[in-house]
């Protein structure tokens, strides 16, 4: 593709044209997703998702791009950084992890498992009917925030909203066990 060529393919972008973006979505997509999957341990879905939010980033930021070779090479670099930083997340988390797993060896000489784990599900069962589907389908059954909203057919912002709503409210029903609390939600947090 000469210069030209590329600066009309930007400039489209840069004016909200949906017909050029379309032809970029259905050109790059497939070598994208391509590309992307030795990069995301050979999952294509995962693959997939990293392709799609690359889309997603270069048609919200299409007025402000400052692409210096072209589209195709801006697509490629951010799928490339994207998957880059999925493993360098997945390296702090799992280091996160084993540092959690050491702390709660520390402390389980300090906690009467049998009755934080009932206190903890008598917890759970007080939650509101919604708030607490959503809680078990997160933390339980570890589906994201857009598999819970597309199961339970709500949105993925009532998702969020909901599973703030029940560690709060989790967060009062067990404050007396507040330190721990803090510490395994902190830890489900951070690697949702």
């Amino acid at each position: 593709m000469d210069v030209q060529n590329k600066n009309l393919e930007l400039e489209a972008l840069r004016t909200s044209d949906e017909t050029a973006f379309d032809a970029l979505f259905r050109r790059w997509y497939a070598p994208l997703c391509h590309f992307a999957t030795p990069l995301t341990d050979g999952d294509p879905d995962t693959a997939e998702d990293v392709v799609q939010q690359a889309f997603i980033k270069l048609w919200e930021q299409r007025e402000r791009l400052e692409i210096r070779y072209s589209v195709k090479a801006y697509l490629y670099k951010s799928v490339q950084n994207a998957c880059l930083n999925r493993i360098r997340d997945r390296k702090t988390a799992e280091k996160y992890k084993q540092h959690h797993a050491r702390e709660m060896e520390h402390q389980h000489d300090h906690l009467p498992d049998a009755e934080l784990s009932v206190r903890i599900q008598k917890a759970i069962s007080e939650l509101p009917t919604q708030c607490r589907r959503i809680f078990e389908l997160s933390r339980f059954e570890d589906l994201k925030y857009r598999e819970i909203a597309e199961q339970l057919d709500i949105s993925p912002k009532t998702v969020e909203n909901q599973m703030g709503r029940a560690l709060a409210l989790l967060r009062v029903r067990l404050a007396e066990y507040l330190v721990t609390m803090i510490t395994i939600f902190s830890f489900y947090s951070f690697l949702c």
